[in-house]
């Protein structure tokens, strides 16, 4: 359809999104990449190291603040603050003389980072084609996977030169600082610029006080559920393939890239499902072959196996986010949907799922082992599907200010 086309700056914004999601992907596979390495160097142990994750995890929670005030600032202010936010922390963080220091730093760059994967989608839905907005919310979130692939590939050789894993955080600045320099360019989203109602960002729980309280909150539910499984499953395979598979730093890192090429193109191609066969529909495939995937990535023997698991489980930490994506988006109005996901996903989705459950599954490995550990959070994705098809709509196709009275 002609409609659906896009326009010169409607694909340089394309462009900067996705380049920008990027180093979303490269930093999450850092932490993953170093820990062990950092924990070595250090002398902590398993527990401690589950710690770590928590401590730099609630910087998720706390990008709450960032999101929510694009929904009173905008969100062309919002995303360049997040960009050289996160440039300036991730260069501070390879100076860090102690694991406090560390966390800390990590915390912060993780505020500006993840506010501005969220800014990101918001910019996805209010910009492009409702035919089209699955694919770009899935293009955007790949970009992400891909700079996991840049981060395995490089990590391994990073951490033999002289700064060892510092050195991930100095290299991992220079396309940041292009970018600040790119986003001069950027607008702000015409849907922003129409709406008059911007009053919803002066109040902390405006969002509580309307109709979409309800959706908030199942939202919340189902990211949480999702994220207990998938970020341990990503951050601690590592851990689990080094220890309890014998694995060496270089072929976890040779394993990882195998598995992350081998998944992008099912990546890519993950937001064209959605806008083929619809949000529901393509969640139960997302779902259920990236579940299987992570599973099987911690329970079978061999590297081969393995590698052909994580292909899967891969394709399912990665594709799971355009399907929340889109319907967080797509499921508030203009003037509270930064409010919305920022609840949904940063406070109710994070505080349990990506937070506190690192440290839980830590302190559970050392006990039985980071296979069966991590394997226990299997059953969660399954429930959340379970509440995708019981309370959420089909928003495929359908404009935002349709989809949005959808309560």
């Amino acid at each position: 359809m002609a409609g659906d086309a896009f326009t010169p700056y409607q694909r340089r914004l394309f462009v900067f999104l996705s380049v920008a999601s990027l180093f979303e992907g490269y930093d999450m596979f850092a932490l993953a990449q170093i820990l062990p390495n950092l924990r070595r160097e250090m002398g902590l142990d398993e527990v401690a190291g589950g710690l770590i994750v928590t401590t730099v995890s609630f910087g998720t929670v706390l990008a709450f603040l960032l999101v929510r005030m694009a929904d009173r600032w905008g969100r062309k202010r919002i995303l360049t603050i997040t960009i050289a936010g996160y440039t300036a922390f991730t260069f501070l963080t390879g100076f860090s003389p102690n694991v406090w220091a560390f966390a800390g730093l990590q915390l912060v760059a993780r505020i500006f980072l993840i506010a501005e994967w969220a800014i990101s989608m918001v910019y996805a839905a209010e910009e492009f084609p409702a035919r089209r907005r699955g694919m770009v919310m899935g293009v955007i979130n790949a970009f992400a996977s891909l700079g996991s692939i840049v981060c395995a590939g490089v990590v391994p050789f990073l951490l033999r030169a002289q700064w060892g894993w510092r050195t991930v955080y100095f290299v991992g600045i220079v396309p940041l600082v292009i970018l600040a320099y790119a986003r001069r360019g950027l607008r702000e989203t015409q849907r922003f610029d129409r709406e008059p109602d911007r009053s919803a960002g002066r109040s902390f729980f405006a969002v509580w006080r309307t109709p979409y309280r309800k959706r908030v909150l199942q939202l919340g539910l189902i990211w949480m559920l999702t994220y207990a499984c998938t970020h341990n499953a990503v951050t601690f395979w590592k851990e689990f393939a080094v220890a309890e598979r014998g694995l060496s730093d270089g072929e976890v890192g040779r394993t990882i890239a195998i598995a992350a090429v081998a998944s992008m193109p099912l990546v890519f191609l993950a937001g064209k499902l959605l806008d083929a066969i619809g949000r529901r529909r393509g969640s139960i495939v997302i779902f259920g072959v990236g579940t299987t995937g992570l599973f099987c990535a911690y329970n079978l023997q061999g590297v081969w196996p393995l590698t052909v698991a994580l292909i899967f489980g891969i394709f399912g930490a990665g594709a799971v986010l355009p399907a929340l994506n889109a319907f967080s988006a797509e499921l508030v109005p203009t003037h509270l949907r930064a409010d919305a996901y920022a609840w949904a996903n940063n406070v109710l989705g994070r505080v349990l799922g990506y937070v506190a459950s690192p440290a839980l599954v830590g302190l559970a490995a050392s006990q039985v082992g980071w296979g069966s550990a991590v394997s226990a959070t299997m059953a969660l994705p399954i429930v959340a599907l379970g509440f995708i098809l019981l309370w959420l709509p089909e928003t495929n196709a359908r404009e935002l200010e349709e989809t949005a009275r959808a309560v």
